[in-house]
């Protein structure tokens, strides 16, 4: 089971989105997928119609009252289950630092369902937090969604150099950039300066009105628009991510 998480420091950069596509993706591709939407505004489990099957959902998980095969959804499509968020995750910072605060508490939590699927993606709230710090340590891969601006520069040094310091592993942060506009002479700037620390993947989600209707549409991008750009830039993206996670 490969677990990958969606962060970012900053929220407003197509993390939400690029979970949802590339958790569909994969599941188009064959692969059992489990969407863990942890993030409290629940924009993963909206984008799949979904609804926590018990009353404070993410409480009862990090509480252990509820495992996680229990708590997870089928969604409309193949190989696809999801576990929804509730209002309850705003909480769960607190909830893990009662619990000793460990970082390995997320990570003790998958481990009974290694067998049940072969991808985990997890939509994380951004900022750093003890949720964080567990997502990070239980995470093989943390694919961070980068808008090309300078401050863009700032945040990703912030992140790697957390990493470092929480010594989480920095191979494990793989970059892509996103809502990507080439007629800005900055985003061609930033990209190229940002590609050269080799963490970041080559095909990019450019800024598209297919990915906003997603809401509309409370579906991912290939499922209501299969030979759109959109569908194209987010089918090569996944396919080179997939490509290095798994070689």
């Amino acid at each position: 089971m490969f677990v990958a998480s969606l962060y970012n420091l900053k929220g407003g950069v197509g993390k939400t989105a690029s979970c949802v596509n590339f958790a569909y993706m994969a599941a188009r591709d064959g692969f059992r997928t489990l969407l863990w939407d942890l993030d409290p505004q629940g924009a993963s489990s909206f984008y799949f119609n979904a609804s926590p099957a018990f009353k404070a959902i993410a409480k009862k998980i990090i509480s252990q009252e509820v495992p996680l095969h229990e708590a997870a959804l089928h969604t409309d499509y193949d190989n696809l289950d999801i576990i929804p968020a509730d209002i309850s995750a705003r909480k769960l910072d607190l909830l893990l630092q009662e619990n000793n605060g460990s970082k390995k508490q997320i990570a003790h939590l998958l481990r009974p369902i290694a067998a049940l699927y072969d991808f985990v993606f997890i939509d994380c709230p951004p900022g750093f937090s003890t949720l964080a710090d567990n997502v990070f340590f239980a995470s093989d891969a943390v694919l961070m969604p980068v808008i090309p601006t300078t401050l863009s520069i700032r945040t990703y040094e912030i992140v790697k150099q957390y990493f470092e310091e929480k010594m989480f592993g920095v191979e494990k942060l793989m970059c892509f950039f996103t809502l990507v506009d080439m007629r800005k002479k900055m985003h061609s700037e930033v990209m190229q300066e940002l590609y050269k620390d080799k963490r970041f993947f080559e095909y990019y989600i450019p800024y598209l009105s297919d990915v906003e209707k997603m809401g509309s549409f409370r579906a991912p991008v290939e499922s209501f628009s299969p030979s759109s750009y959109a569908t194209i830039c987010y089918r090569a993206l996944w396919n080179e991510i997939k490509e290095g996670i798994l070689t």
